[in-house]
C-alpha cells in the first residue's frame, strides 16, 4: 500500500533533544605544600647555636633564604650580635602572622640585610596574645616605625618602644585590621558614619 501522502506544508517535529551529560564534579583544591625547609649549617649558623644555647631552636634555610627561629628572649639579642658582629646592619623590615587557633598566636618576624655580605636573613619567633616583645629600636632606630605598624596592625605591643602609638589607622579607630578574627567591612562603615557623617563605600 502506498505511503499517505503529508499535507503541504506539515513538518515533521524536531528530534528530542538529548540531555546534556552532567559536568564532572571539579576537583577539590590541593592544600598548600608545605614549606620544604633544610637546616642551615653554616659558620654562623654555628655561632648563634653556641652564643645563644637554647634561645635559638632551629636555623634554617628555604630556596635560599635563611632563617632563625628564636624564643622570645632571645629574639633581640641575635638581631644585635647580626648588626654589630656580623655586618647585617640594615633593617628591612618587621612583620608578623596571625594564626589565631594556636596558642603561641603570632609570628613576629624581623628581616635584615648585609650589604657587606649582599645576604639577607630573617629571624622569627612565636609569641602568644598580649604578650609584649622588647622594642628593637635600641638596635635600629627604624625599628620605631616598623613596630607601630605592627601594633596597628596586629596590636602587638613592644615593651619599652617610645611612642607605642598607631602609625597607619587613625587614632580613634578601634581594633587591628590584619587580625584574621576582624571585619575590617564593620569598623569602616562605623567609623566613616561617626567621622564622615556619610554612608560607607565598602
Amino acid at each position: 500500500m502506498a505511503d499517505e501522502q503529508k499535507p503541504e506544508g506539515s513538518q515533521q517535529p524536531p528530534p528530542a533533544a538529548k540531555p546534556a551529560a552532567p559536568k564532572p564534579a571539579a576537583p577539590a583544591p590541593k592544600p598548600p605544600a608545605t614549606m620544604a625547609a633544610t637546616p642551615w649549617t653554616s659558620e654562623m649558623a654555628r655561632d648563634l647555636k653556641e652564643r645563644f644555647g637554647e634561645r635559638v631552636k632551629e636555623t634554617s634555610t628555604y630556596l635560599g633564604q635563611n632563617f632563625i627561629v628564636t624564643t622570645p628572649d632571645g629574639a633581640i639579642p641575635v638581631l644585635e650580635y647580626l648588626k654589630l658582629e656580623a655586618d647585617f646592619d640594615y633593617l628591612v623590615d618587621i612583620t608578623a602572622v596571625d594564626w589565631p587557633k594556636r596558642a603561641d598566636r603570632f609570628d613576629l618576624v624581623w628581616v635584615v640585610y648585609s650589604f657587606a655580605r649582599n645576604e639577607r636573613v630573617r629571624i622569627k619567633t612565636c609569641i602568644f596574645d598580649g604578650f609584649k616583645p622588647p622594642t628593637a629600636v635600641g638596635a635600629h632606630l627604624t625599628a620605631n616605625w616598623l613596630e607601630r605598624e605592627v601594633f596597628d596592625m596586629f596590636g602587638i605591643e613592644f615593651d619599652g618602644h617610645p611612642d607605642m602609638r598607631r602609625i597607619l589607622m587613625p587614632d580613634e579607630w578601634s581594633g587591628h585590621p590584619l587580625r584574621k578574627d576582624y571585619s575590617i567591612l564593620q569598623q569602616d562603615q562605623r567609623w566613616v558614619q561617626e567621622n564622615l557623617g556619610i554612608e560607607s563605600g565598602q
